[in-house]
């Protein structure tokens, strides 16, 4: 069976199913490493690709450490469910920084009886807030006519 991916141009890398590939590319540091642990997610299950993701975080520096926290989110996205590794990455990571996406995406599509601790503070504190903003959207006007009424009335 012929292989759709080219490591020298990156091309067809997001069609990645072969871990043995992925365990390859860590091994030699290649530079689409990124593009192909995203594949890998897109293509296999949690269990199999949070291994692969949780090396190329040691390996891959600065932005690089997009492409781990990325494959975290279609992981989420399509699964459900991650790892206990891949929330410890998430953790160790925190808010501010490349994982915010997948800490979004985690709160958004993996089931709440199903996230650690951590995250269900996240999930009520991050819910909170969105209700709370969505009732006060409306006054936001009444603020507004509010502060035009008293500025004419002053000379």
């Amino acid at each position: 069976m012929t292989r759709d991916w080219n490591w020298e141009t990156g091309e067809g890398l997001l069609g990645m199913d072969d871990p043995a590939e992925v365990d390859a590319a860590l091994d030699r540091n290649d530079d689409k490493l990124g593009a192909a642990v995203i594949g890998l997610a897109l293509n296999c299950p949690p269990e199999v690709v949070s291994p692969r993701i949780i090396r190329a975080l040691e390996l891959l520096p600065g932005r690089g450490r997009d492409f781990p926290f990325t494959a975290i989110a279609h992981l989420a996205r399509l699964d459900g469910r991650l790892t206990p590794e891949l929330y410890d990455a998430l953790r160790a990571e925190g808010l501010g920084g490349a994982a915010d996406h997948a800490i979004d995406d985690t709160l958004t599509f993996v089931p709440f009886r199903d996230l650690p601790p951590w995250l269900k503070r996240r999930w009520v504190y991050v819910t909170v807030r969105e209700t709370l903003l969505r009732w006060m959207r409306p006054l936001e006007p009444v603020g507004e006519a509010w502060r035009a009424v008293r500025g004419r009335r002053r000379p």
